[in-house]
């Protein structure tokens, strides 16, 4: 099923639903308005509103159903029955100033518009907002009855005395848009909607979509065609991939529902904004997958008995364990369809960075085996780390913004699929450790999943251990042990110092050891003897513990390749862990002194 496809089913779904939260019917769509002018009888206006809500630190719209808002580039094109302060009341915020500017031409568009559809209606409230706007001047707008400063540039409904619903709500309005809707779909060219497969008339251009991060305040597209190089045959714009108004109308209406502020149904991964939903028809099993959904791809923070259930669920169905999710997860069946995907902003347009269908089940085995590939011992987190924490750890200073590009993407496509991880996390992860020096358990998780998965997909020869191995014999993790070994034995023999070994020679060690390990050797050789006048013990115990890591080796190589530096950071990383776990249990070489390993 296609993206467009899947959208527009689940919109069909969801608009069928007696609900408060459905999507608006065709022609409709949900926007955010700030105040709604009251109006009398005979057009003027009585008061203004706010519509703002009150909830959470700032104070923001509700998002009401109106008729459809226009798509706007750089002309003038006016709502039906609201729209912004410049169209509905001819007045909007000076760029340069910051004050009160008459907005002469929108307001003349919005007039003109609804000169012609409200002419000849006998509705007492539309006869109100068409002597409202046949009377009304920009210049009257600083004397509304309210804090006009703020409302400016706020979007606008109207609503007449008395009565509690707004203009756009009434039967006669609603009789108009319609007529209005079937007059636009006659003039338009038909054709066979790539979605429904049926001829219809054709959506010249997509209604706008909104809430991907980085994208444009206006919106953006999926589908559109802005010059003559995208267009083919003779074609215009939206005939060149040719989608009815009903399947644009539907599928863009369900995108902005998930995209919404405050949806349960969509997270933020790198630069990738990932949208989710299930196909489920029975009550409350869609909400019930989806919460599922969102717990896979990015686990709570908490370790509660729910998040544990769930966890030791997918560590079963992973392994090839006979286990039901449905024994975790009641009300969630297995063959339950879900989709997921992921958007990434690009200019005036929306980049589709990944697309995933699946069943439950087979989510659940994919975020199993990825768990699994992670997996430390001892474990370096109380919950399974989720995609956008492992990309923090590619970032400098692990901001979000230094994320490198499409990675999110590629990295949520391998999860999903169950393919090898992007190459560029493992560079990037690889890159981090040589430049900070900190290989922090995440970071040595990322190197081992990586090297774990290709091994299971044929692409490495060699497995890599989950704990500390000590018969392994791969000479990159071999030397990564033996790097942590020197770096206690510093510790050991100076104490608490400004910078360890780690600090000034991790990133030659891990890619050209042949060069540096020599050096380390004779540093580890003074260390040892200065250790040796105090606690001979110790230095005997650090000598054993080097020679059993180079038994058998005969020489170090010049260099090693990405996968081999991966491996050397693994055998740091489990060293380490090692020495700092026997020092609680008070076996470690160290044990007991002040100047030992640190974690």
């Amino acid at each position: 099923m296609t993206v467009l496809q899947a959208l527009a089913g689940y919109y069909d779904r969801t608009a069928a639903e007696d609900d408060a939260d459905a999507p608006p019917p065709f022609g409709f769509s949900r926007e955010n308005v700030s105040y709604a002018v009251v109006l009398s009888p005979g057009g003027d206006p009585v008061d203004t509103i706010s519509l703002l809500g009150t909830s959470g630190k700032k104070p923001r719209p509700r998002a009401l159903p109106v008729p459809q808002a226009v798509k706007r580039t750089s002309g003038i094109a006016a709502n039906f029955l609201w729209d912004k302060t410049a169209y509905a009341l001819g007045a909007k915020r000076n760029p340069d100033t910051k004050r009160l500017a008459p907005a002469e031409r929108e307001h003349a568009a919005f007039r003109a518009l609804h000169e012609e559809l409200l002419a000849d209606s006998d509705d007492a409230g539309l006869r109100a907002l068409h002597a409202f706007l046949n009377a009304w001047r920009p210049e009257k707008y600083s004397g509304l009855r309210h804090d006009a400063e703020d409302m400016l540039d706020t979007n606008v409904v109207f609503r007449l005395d008395g009565d509690a619903e707004f203009l756009h709500d009434r039967a006669a309005a609603k009789e108009i848009w319609s007529a209005c809707l079937d007059r636009r779909s006659a003039g338009a060219e038909r054709g066979f909607c790539l979605v429904s497969g049926r001829r219809a008339p054709v959506a010249r251009l997509h209604p706008a979509l909104k809430g991907v991060t980085g994208a444009q305040s206006s919106g953006a597209s999926i589908v559109s065609f802005n010059l003559d190089a995208f267009e083919s045959f003779g074609k215009k714009q939206g005939a060149n991939a040719p989608v009815s108004d009903r399947a644009a109308f539907a599928y863009t209406t369900a995108l902005n529902a998930l995209l919404a502020r405050g949806s349960k149904r969509r997270i933020q991964i790198g630069d990738t904004t990932t949208v989710f939903w299930a196909e489920a028809s029975g009550e409350g099993e869609a909400a019930a997958a989806e919460e599922l959904i969102s717990w896979m791809i990015e686990p709570p923070p908490s370790d509660d008995q729910e998040s544990t259930k769930v966890r030791d669920a997918l560590a079963d169905i992973a392994a090839g364990r006979p286990r039901q999710l449905a024994d975790a997860a009641p009300g969630v069946r297995e063959d339950t369809r879900f989709y997921v995907l992921g958007l990434a902003p690009n200019a005036a347009r929306l980049s589709v960075r990944f697309w995933h269908e699946d069943t439950i089940g087979g989510l659940a085995r994919r975020i199993g085996e990825h768990w699994k590939d992670l997996s430390l011992s001892p474990a370096p987190w109380r919950t399974p780390p989720s995609a956008r924490r492992l990309l923090y750890e590619t970032a400098v200073l692990r901001k979000a913004e230094n994320i490198p590009p499409n990675l999110g993407g590629a990295l949520m496509r391998a999860i999903l699929t169950g393919g090898r991880y992007p190459r560029t996390l493992f560079s990037a992860i690889i890159a981090r450790m040589r430049a900070d020096g900190e290989i922090a358990g995440l970071r040595a998780a990322i190197c081992k999943a990586c090297l774990a998965r290709d091994y299971r997909l044929g692409f490495e020869k060699e497995d890599v251990p989950v704990s500390l191995d000590r018969n392994e014999t791969h000479l990159a993790y071999r030397l990564g042990r033996l790097f942590a070994v020197y770096e206690g034995v510093q510790r050991a023999a100076l104490g608490s110092t400004n910078a360890t070994i780690k600090d000034g020679y991790y990133g030659a060690a891990s890619a050209t050891p042949a060069s540096v390990f020599p050096l380390l050797e004779r540093r580890s050789v003074h260390h040892l003897s200065r250790i040796r006048k105090d606690k001979g013990g110790l230095a005997v115990k650090y000598e054993r513990e080097v020679d059993a890591i180079l038994g058998g080796v005969d020489t170090l190589p010049r260099s090693l390749r990405l996968e081999d530096q991966g491996r050397f950071a693994l055998g740091y990383h489990h060293q380490r862990e090692d020495f700092y776990s026997a020092r609680n249990r008070g076996d470690a070489p160290d044990a007991g002194a002040d100047e030992g390993i640190e974690p």
